[in-house]
């Protein structure tokens, strides 16, 4: 989609921070952090949301958690993934895409 900025991301349009990338999705750094470690994990394949998604790639995404939290020095003290849904969920891009935020205590609730 080309009026999509995650689209836009990975063709490599837009510059990011990569952390990962396979055939079927990256990882790259949040450009407005919430925390030390906040990294997006976005399909390649556009998908609006979690609602829509292939429940298959989504799966293999969560599969992906456990690498780069090791990567990323979060592993062993925690770590939070999140993933808005609509703008009532605060899904501020109509891409799918999972949060993975950690490097200092998070509060609850996260609002």
């Amino acid at each position: 989609m080309s009026d999509c900025i995650f689209c836009r991301i990975i063709a490599g349009e837009i510059p990011s921070q990569k952390v990962y990338e396979d055939e079927k999705m990256i990882a790259i750094k949040d450009v407005a952090p919430a925390a030390p470690v906040h990294v997006l994990l976005l399909p390649k394949q556009h998908y609006d949301n979690i609602m829509t998604a292939d429940p298959e790639l989504v799966k293999y995404m969560l599969g992906k958690v456990e690498t780069l939290a090791t990567q990323l020095g979060v592993k062993e003290k925690g770590f939070r993934i999140v993933i808005n849904t609509g703008k009532e969920g605060g899904q501020s891009v109509n891409h799918l895409h999972i949060h993975l935020i950690g490097g200092k205590e998070l509060g609850w609730p996260p609002c």
